[in-house]
């Protein structure tokens, strides 16, 4: 009896301890929280007029998103709902956290510049100017040492050194550089470059292209696996995501989803991958064993990304 006890018991505290999915819809002003063990929203939370770029700390306790419409960014304390609104210049987009945990990084594209946060007081530590125009994304390397940006008139992704709070230096990729992901050693980062279709594989060492793998029209999104051998790229146009074998740097699979696939977020055990579909305001979720879509989630309009914790 004290066996099964144990075992039921066990068994309600691995479905507890599943993550939540927290996604910005654009249009609707929300984000809507979506429980990953039953694929199902449970809660919507108000996030300013035009919410985009979203992250999170390391146990979900701060949801941080910029509001577009309002040149902020918004942290929210996600059991309570409790806003502050930390001021930007105009039409902030991607946003993350480092992941020691002290920083968060926003890229603002008007201003075409990275700006800093203290992620405990919010503080403002620094706008940090780039050569690329209207930034999209500002990804930190899992060393928090660096921030690699992208911007949607480069053909370059710029690297800042976090320390400094300056530019040190940049890659050449394809032109309007979009979604980046780091390999769990941080040797590799993944850049899906929109407008000629590609996915760039960097050596984080020499900021050298080791590869640049064909993809689908308009490659937006990335995601890497935990374990390293697989990168998603999310397709805009196609509305497909393709897994890349990170061994060979070519497509495995492609994976049909909704339309104007755009971000996406895998769950910590890797199994699941949350796609965000603008444009059919949803969220695919893709069984990563298979390769195969299992859900399709309703959530607000135009959703913008995903981030779990």
């Amino acid at each position: 009896m004290k066996a099964i006890l144990c075992l039921a018991l066990c068994a309600m505290g691995a479905a507890a301890a599943a993550p939540f999915a927290y996604v910005p819809n654009e249009k609707s002003g929300t984000i809507s929280v979506i429980d990953t063990a039953s694929d199902t929203v449970v809660r919507q939370i108000a996030a300013g007029k035009r919410p985009r770029g979203i992250a999170s700390d390391e146990r979900g306790r701060q949801i941080f998103v910029t509001d577009a419409a309002s040149s902020v960014l918004l942290a929210i304390d996600s059991s309570s709902g409790v806003t502050e609104a930390l001021a930007l210049g105009r039409s902030p987009e991607g946003v993350s956290v480092s992941p020691d945990g002290k920083l968060v990084a926003v890229a603002v594209e008007e201003n075409n510049s990275v700006t800093l946060f203290d992620a405990v007081t919010h503080a403002k530590l620094a706008d940090i100017p780039v050569k690329g125009r209207n930034p999209e994304h500002a990804v930190f390397s899992p060393d928090s040492r660096y921030l690699y940006v992208s911007a949607e008139e480069a053909e370059q992704v710029d690297v800042i050194d976090v320390g400094r709070h300056k530019q040190t230096g940049s890659v050449a990729v394809g032109l309007r550089p979009r979604g980046i992901g780091f390999s769990p050693d941080a040797r590799r980062a993944y850049v899906a470059c929109e407008l000629v279709n590609t996915v760039y594989v960097i050596d984080t060492a020499s900021l050298r292209t080791l590869a640049a793998i064909p993809a689908g029209k308009n490659a937006n999104g990335i995601a890497v696996h935990p374990d390293g051998r697989s990168v998603y790229v999310s397709n805009g146009m196609d509305g497909t995501v393709m897994q890349i074998d990170t061994a060979r740097n070519a497509v495995s699979a492609t994976i049909p989803v909704g339309k104007r696939p755009w971000n996406m977020a895998l769950t910590p055990d890797g199994g699941k991958l949350y796609v965000a579909n603008g444009r059919s305001n949803n969220v695919s979720v893709i069984d990563t064993a298979s390769a195969k879509k299992v859900a399709d989630i309703p959530v607000g309009e135009l959703p913008w990304g995903v981030v779990i914790r």
